[in-house]
């Protein structure tokens, strides 16, 4: 499929107001960070998560809020979590929200820590700097998708993670997106373009049970 077809917007589709919908994304994603705290399960975080949404003037929910604590931050999007855990004090989870505002489709994710476990925190905030780096190196050279993940990896490695290659990116759009049948980034051997896709950065502890998510608009 022509890179023209893969990145295919409907007739509303506005830069603007995609970028838009991702920042409005990401207040609501840092307003849910804001009412988990230790003690609480997995379900009731992702049920408190979805009445906060339910106030902030959103269209809809395109796809289910995920909230993962603990061991079950090494779970993929469409992995199921493995019981019910409940937060600890000195643990760690991510938020990923996709929600529709404007008819624009945001998409976001981020680690948090609930304590001083030095290397819980370090993953968590290299989940973000290898988004950056990687983000940087997709402008700087304009390399195509699979190039993106495959420098993702190689950098993880030399941060002393492991780079989850099944998740792997996807396209945003107006909503919904699913029409265009874009297919994942990492599997694109185009260079993508800026302000359509989501670049997905989840890492894992080479030994412990935990890792940790970032995401957002590669812009």
């Amino acid at each position: 499929m022509e890179l023209a077809q893969r990145e295919a917007v409907g007739a509303k589709f506005s830069a603007a107001a995609m970028q838009h919908a991702q920042a409005l994304t990401w207040e609501a994603t840092e307003k849910i960070a804001a009412i988990i705290r230790p003690g609480m399960r997995e379900s009731e975080a992702i049920a408190a998560s979805k009445a906060l949404l339910d106030t902030l003037g959103m269209d809809r929910i395109w796809h289910p809020v995920l909230i993962r604590f603990g061991k079950n931050t090494l779970r993929t999007f469409s992995e199921r979590s493995d019981d019910d855990p409940v937060l600890g004090k000195d643990d760690i989870y991510f938020v990923d929200i996709g929600v529709v505002f404007g008819a624009h489709e945001g998409d976001c994710g981020f680690t948090r820590t609930t304590g001083t476990d030095p290397e819980m925190q370090r993953c968590a905030d290299d989940a973000k700097r290898l988004f950056g780096i990687v983000q940087d190196h997709w402008r700087t050279h304009g390399v195509s998708g699979q190039a993106l993940y495959e420098f993702a990896k190689q950098q993880a490695e030399a941060m002393g993670w492991v780079l989850n290659l099944d998740i792997k990116g996807h396209r945003v759009s107006d909503f919904p997106h699913a029409i265009y049948k874009a297919g994942k980034l990492a599997d694109l051997t185009d260079t993508p373009s800026g302000g359509l896709w989501i670049l997905e950065i989840q890492i894992a502890h080479p030994t412990r049970a935990f890792g940790a998510f970032y995401e957002d608009l590669l812009v």
